[in-house]
């Protein structure tokens, strides 16, 4: 058991509160499956423009207009969201895109957040005690509101207060927990946060935020020395003011 008389716990997504496989075996196999027709039937809406043309950015060109240059922009677009995901690149872009084309998949019904079972009890008995619950996570906000607002329990958005992506800045940097925890409003060491990486763990750390590494069945085996505590259960985590 870990007892955090902190104000905040900040949670990452993938190995944490759901599987890895779930995003890599059923949500990225979707993005790709429905990507022709997205582009074909909501290409043209302004929230897909606003992803096309942070995907140009992130590819080093100023706009979608000066990349494409006379070329077909929807096949540069294609082509460039399957390259990034081949190579499991966590670019803005491809996140806000991912959410869009997600987000037909929830709403609809085809997609649902297997979290794992130990969350939703876990959010209650935190958020009971007035811990300030949020999520960090490089998929992007919209992503993420659409997860936790379709999981196989019900709708678990109204248990967070906030949620952060990497426009925030990369979750292995230092600054970003600065930042959030800024937001949030309380000092540093007042924040718990739970991932799977060590890397991730290690930057929230170096910001003064108190860290928990999750062991969940499916993540990747964990090197020796990580120097983060260890748990495999949200239940594990016992909030002092409870």
């Amino acid at each position: 058991m870990i007892p955090f008389s902190g104000a905040a716990i900040l949670l990452d997504i993938e190995g944490t509160t759901s599987s890895i496989q779930f995003v890599h075996e059923v949500m990225f196999p979707y993005v790709r499956r429905a990507l022709d027709r997205f582009l074909e039937v909501q290409g043209h809406t302004p929230e897909a423009r606003a992803a096309f043309e942070q995907i140009a950015r992130d590819a080093g060109h100023a706009s979608l207009d000066a990349w494409a240059a006379g070329t077909d922009p929807l096949s540069l677009i294609r082509a460039e969201v399957l390259r990034l995901m081949d190579g499991d690149v966590k670019a803005t872009g491809l996140k806000q895109l991912q959410g869009l084309i997600w987000r037909e998949g929830f709403e609809s019904g085809t997609l649902q957040a297997p979290v794992y079972d130990d969350v939703l009890p876990a959010l209650r008995a935190w958020h009971d005690a007035g811990l300030d619950l949020r999520i960090f996570s490089s998929g992007s906000v919209g992503a993420q509101k659409l997860f936790f607002g379709h999981t196989v329990h019900g709708d678990l958005l109204p248990f967070f207060r906030g949620h952060y992506d990497t426009t925030t800045g990369s979750k292995k940097a230092a600054e970003s927990y600065r930042a959030i925890a800024r937001d949030v409003g309380v000092p540093p060491a007042a924040i718990l946060f739970l991932s799977d990486v060590p890397a991730e763990l290690d930057a929230a750390r170096a910001a003064g935020l108190q860290t928990a590494l999750c062991l969940r069945p499916g993540n990747a085996p964990v090197p020796p020395g990580h120097g983060h505590p260890a748990i495999h259960s949200f239940a594990e985590i016992v909030p002092q003011n409870a």
